[in-house]
């Protein structure tokens, strides 16, 4: 009698019982936070075009039975709206604008140039970010003052003209580029101001885009330092506007329809430059973790 060895049969790779459960499980509790998560969104959007009846019913109307724009045309009558909003359009883009020019010429200038105190002036720059903004509201408004710059485009875009934050991000993203890149347009007799606007700036676009967003954001969201920046009303941005008209008895009414409608009004542009941008928003990102 022959005995012949069999080896084991090897099996064949199987999804695990946990990896099929855990999966879908996943989706499902992202899912109920997503929709946490936008639920005051999605509610204040729709609640802009719903009736005074159906923002005041109990319980409440998710989706309105008939969609009006009586909130919008009532808020336009009231306010003086575009003002406001032209007001915080001129004044986001220019702290905008002025931080992506001056953070990136920092941050060119701490990543790829050798100067006398160049890590202390980073170290400034990262204890800059441990300060609370609020804590410098003083003394900002006491220089704005000095300046006679209160009541002034100048006195809302100076004091934001560039962050620390956008300096750090320009800086981290610059160090990827290769220095040799840099030092053959230098051999080849390019400035540095050509390699940085020509060469540089071309390569950091996702970063650009990140720090557009944020800092957009941040400007148009800003209410603290407009309401104590601004005197006169013809100076006012959309939130404050929106915020003193709220709290006018006189005005508001207690009409909760106008106050969805200008909250609406002011979320509305920061989700078209996101949605805008949100390809090299998320490039920015992805590539500023692997650093």
């Amino acid at each position: 009698m022959s005995a012949t060895s069999s080896a084991p049969a090897r099996p064949g790779k199987r999804p695990t019982k946990g990896r099929s459960v855990t999966r879908p499980l996943t989706y499902v509790l992202l899912s109920l936070g997503l929709l946490v998560m936008s639920a005051p969104f999605l509610w204040m959007g729709i609640s802009a075009f719903k009736t005074q009846s159906e923002l005041s019913a109990s319980p409440p109307v998710w989706i309105p039975t008939e969609w009006t724009l009586t909130n919008f045309r009532q808020l336009l009558d009231k306010l003086d709206l575009p003002l406001y909003f032209m007001n915080s359009v001129i004044v986001a883009v220019l702290v905008t604008v002025s931080n992506l020019v001056f953070c990136s010429m920092l941050g060119y200038a701490l990543a790829k140039l050798n100067f006398v105190g160049r890590n202390k002036v980073f170290g400034l720059v990262l204890g800059a970010l441990m300060v609370p903004g609020n804590l410098m509201l003083l003394p900002l408004f006491v220089l704005m003052s000095k300046l006679q710059l209160i009541d002034s485009y100048a006195g809302l875009v100076l004091p934001f003209a560039a962050g620390a934050f956008g300096v750090f991000l320009m800086r981290q993203f610059m160090q990827s580029i290769p220095d040799e890149l840099l030092e053959a347009a230098r051999m080849d007799g390019a400035s540095e101001w050509y390699i940085f606007w020509r060469i540089v700036m071309p390569l950091v676009k996702p970063a650009l885009a990140t720090l557009s967003i944020f800092t957009f954001l941040g400007s148009w969201n800003n209410f603290v330092w407009p309401l104590i920046a601004t005197n006169d009303p013809e100076k006012y941005t959309l939130p404050v506007a929106l915020a003193t008209f709220a709290t006018d008895p006189n005005k508001a009414g207690g009409s909760n329809g106008m106050l969805m409608a200008g909250a609406f009004l002011i979320v509305l542009p920061v989700l078209v430059v996101f949605i805008a941008l949100q390809r090299h928003f998320t490039q920015g990102i992805a590539t500023a973790g692997m650093k």
